[in-house]
């Protein structure tokens, strides 16, 4: 599974659009990804400032909705859609055969429309990737399952797509290795309920938001304690490769804790009471909004009226030559084990189906940069990546 593996070395950096909304930006160096502060300056941060210019900016999402097909608008499933496309692809969520071919079915429904043989010729999946190491067997299965889900204007084959990768075990996991008893490996994601814990890239602990009281880290040790159903609580104790990574673990749990978690008038408060767990004089504080408070915002009205969503096409390339007779053999027999997928509705929380309705046909492009403004939007961070 990739998305156990240790990232490129990245530096990302902060921007501010022409109409003055802050955007924070990330960085990533010996494995580990920040999120640059935004209370300070571009120059503040030393370790950018020494490994750049040049820098390649784009956006991403910082904190996953725990239901991205319940966000409001469209330019924001649209928004999520496009991270949660590429998180698949670069294998930061893992998925099998089937699911990965139900998938880019949704995405080439959403770019190329209902399928057409004539404008659709045999081998037309392969100009797009959408998994690592994308094999002619899966683009098959792909094409067949695009023949099933006509009918869905880009809305809502994006908004299927979401409904499917949200149940994905590695949705919106952000995670980040550390060590157990015995230097034994284990990595901590941190997700929108709660923390969980891998070992051997199998999840063997989970710890949710409302028990967790306390986050703490000294040197590379960092600490969770946790209150059980008896009302005790345990602490659980784990070593970060250094001390830069643990600080950074604790800084990245404060904040999802505190956007996920905390009550409108309870999240400054528990803020500072966390940000005191820390040591060496650390006193790092979310000051973005939380998901409650965007929630509850009175001024702002969603989804707003009248707002275009505008889409360009995605990166392509040369179109795989067609297989030999032995291959198609093989091709034909994957193809009678997959599941045939067909989604038509998503389900709504309480379980019954919610039509989803989209806009016409418009061209759409993974590198958008555009923000959503509504209710999520603190959901989205902008990146710069250094180019060597």
């Amino acid at each position: 599974m990739s998305c156990f593996c240790a990232p490129q070395e990245e530096f990302y950096c902060e921007v501010l659009l022409l109409d003055e909304t802050k955007l924070t930006l990330t960085t990533q160096q010996q494995g580990i990804k920040y999120w640059l502060d935004p209370s300070k300056t571009l120059s503040e941060h030393k370790d950018l400032i020494a490994t750049g210019p040049p820098y390649t900016l784009y956006f991403g999402v910082k904190f996953y909705a725990e239901d991205p097909c319940k966000l409001k608008e469209e330019i924001t499933r649209y928004q999520f859609f496009l991270q949660v496309k590429q998180d698949v692809l670069q294998g930061r969520i893992p998925c099998p055969l089937d699911i990965s071919a139900q998938l880019a079915a949704l995405a080439i429904q959403s770019e190329l429309g209902d399928y057409d043989p004539y404008k659709h010729v045999s081998g037309y999946v392969s100009e797009y990737r959408f998994v690592p190491d994308q094999k002619e067997e899966l683009e098959d299965a792909i094409e067949t399952i695009h023949k099933t889900v006509t009918g869905q204007v880009p809305s809502e084959a994006e908004a299927n797509y979401l409904g499917t990768a949200k149940t994905l075990d590695m949705y919106g996991v952000d995670l980040h290795p550390v060590f157990g008893e015995n230097q034994s490996e284990y990595f901590l994601g941190l997700t929108p309920i709660g923390v969980v814990v891998y070992k051997n890239k199998t999840q063997v602990g989970k710890y949710f938001w409302p028990r967790i009281t306390k986050v703490h880290f000294k040197e590379t040790q960092f600490e969770l304690r946790v209150v059980g159903k008896d009302c005790t609580e345990t602490s659980f104790f784990f070593e970060a490769p250094n001390k830069t990574a643990c600080k950074h673990l604790w800084k990245c749990c404060v904040e999802h804790h505190t956007f996920f978690r905390m009550p409108e008038n309870d999240s400054n408060t528990l803020t500072r009471k966390l940000s005191k767990f820390g040591s060496l004089g650390s006193k790092h504080r979310y000051s973005g909004k939380t998901a409650m408070q965007m929630g509850r915002d009175p001024s702002i009205s969603l989804p707003r009226p009248d707002l275009q969503v505008v889409r360009t096409r995605s990166k392509t390339y040369p179109k795989r030559p067609p297989p030999t007779t032995g291959q198609l053999d093989i091709q034909n027999t994957l193809l009678t084990r997959l599941f045939i997928f067909s989604a038509k509705v998503t389900k709504a929380e309480n379980g019954g189906p919610e039509e989803q309705r989209g806009k016409p046909n418009a061209p759409w492009d993974e590198n958008l940069l555009l923000c959503d403004g509504s209710v999520w939007s603190n959901m989205f961070q902008l990146h710069c990546c250094l180019i060597d």
